[in-house]
């Protein structure tokens, strides 16, 4: 079954119009945006004119400037809230730079306070974020398989299958993997 919430190109545009609408909402010049997202003019209207993908540090930031999770601002660009969410119906997004994946197990919605994302980190991949989209995000890490590090305030923490890491996103965060191996896992975020 092929879904229009699978098309690439159908939700980089929708994420383009989200994003030109976000900026409209709060009268925000492109060169303002830029100045609180530390994103280039240019890249900025290339991507509100869907000539490009984010990559997940560029979105990290615009969140963070528009004080959204990555995954409200996805929610905004999908479909309306449904019960189940089958696998086939489950957004990915792919970062253009490549090396991470991220799917939406359960999306977020108005009527539920969490949701799941599985993110999949190539081997010897780093996104670094330079702070949070919203301070004090309540967050639970599963690590299903590989090996990850994530530092969170300059700390570090290494994380095998398995393990699960708890933490509420207050400032900058880094998520890694080693040379050798990638890493899958799943993000629980209240």
């Amino acid at each position: 079954m092929e879904s229009a919430l699978l098309d690439p190109a159908a939700t980089d545009r929708r994420l383009a119009e989200r994003l030109r609408a976000l900026r409209g909402e709060r009268g925000w010049s492109l060169d303002e945006l830029a100045r609180r997202s530390g994103v280039s003019r240019a890249t900025l209207s290339r991507l509100e004119n869907a000539e490009v993908s984010p990559t997940a540090a560029v979105l990290g930031r615009l969140c963070a400037a528009y004080g959204l999770s990555v995954s409200r601002l996805m929610a905004q660009v999908e479909a309306a809230f449904v019960p189940l969410v089958r696998r086939d119906a489950q957004a990915e997004w792919v970062d253009p730079a490549g090396g991470f994946r991220r799917r939406q197990v359960s999306p977020p919605a108005r009527e539920l306070a969490g949701e799941a994302v599985e993110c999949v980190l190539d081997p010897g991949v780093r996104v670094a974020y330079d702070r949070p989209p919203r301070a004090g995000l309540e967050h639970h890490l599963l690590l299903r398989e590989g090996r990850l590090a994530v530092t969170l305030d300059r700390v570090r923490h290494e994380l095998g299958p398995g393990d699960c890491l708890r933490y509420r996103l207050e400032g900058a965060s880094v998520f890694e993997t080693p040379a050798e191996c990638g890493a899958r896992y799943v993000l629980f975020i209240v």
